[in-house]
């Protein structure tokens, strides 16, 4: 058991032992969706999680110490970010003739996810930085935590609603619109975007092209949307 202990010591500490966990984790989360045949259920990010958390928790890992090993991935981020062009240049014709409707999607969209996860959570009668921490949560946590931060919330308590918002709009997005009968992915993509930022756009991806593309569009201009409302709130505030 000593030697057990040691070379797992050893390899805990390795930045390297915490970047396999993560990519098994999320190869482990493909093989559990094509087992399900792609449902929304079977969402990659939630299963990494639950595979992931529970290993730090028995291993005594700290976060740090993890992302250490896995911030690699993070790096990815940016890449992946930029990539959504490629569906975007790919249906630029279908975004030009969409315009209006854009527009008024995404002020209506960020108004409600707004005013509705706030006004919930005031009726409950959470504290002020729970609601200032709730209010970004549709946009994608690098941008809710510093909207977080301006407006006197918790950062980290932002990135945990922020992600849960983007788990549960990827899982529902398919069986809801289907339920609702919309078939234009277009619409589709664009209201998973604006409402559930890049994991709901990773969702989107996986259906349709389209879909895709017009996500990427909603989770780009809802989180430059949203800053611009809770920055013109501040002003008015403090004027």
């Amino acid at each position: 058991m000593t030697g057990l202990t040691g070379v797992w010591v050893y390899l805990a500490a390795s930045p390297l032992t915490w970047l396999a966990v993560t990519l098994v984790a999320y190869a482990t989360s493909l093989k559990i969706g094509a087992f399900f045949k792609g449902s929304p259920f079977a969402n990659n990010v939630l299963i990494s999680a639950a595979i992931i958390i529970p290993i730090l928790l028995i291993s005594g890992t700290s976060y740090p110490t993890y992302f250490e090993g896995a911030q690699f991935v993070h790096f990815l981020l940016g890449p992946a970010t930029v990539a959504l062009s490629i569906p975007l240049f790919r249906n630029i014709d279908a975004v030009k003739r969409s315009l209006v409707p854009i527009a008024v999607s995404l002020v209506v969209g960020a108004v409600v996810a707004m005013a509705s996860a706030v006004g919930i959570v005031y009726l409950f009668g959470a504290p002020a930085e729970v609601i200032a921490s709730i209010t970004p949560k549709s946009v994608s946590a690098p941008i809710a935590m510093e909207l977080a931060k301006s407006l006197g919330g918790i950062p980290s308590l932002a990135a945990v609603l922020g992600i849960s918002t983007g788990i549960t709009g990827a899982i529902l997005v398919t069986p809801l619109m289907n339920a609702l009968k919309i078939k234009n992915y277009a619409a589709r993509g664009f209201a998973v975007g604006v409402t559930s930022h890049g994991i709901g756009t990773a969702r989107a991806l996986q259906v349709s092209d389209v879909g895709g593309a017009f996500s990427g569009i909603g989770m780009a201009l809802n989180g430059a949307f949203t800053a611009l409302i809770v920055v013109g709130l501040q002003v008015l505030v403090n004027a």
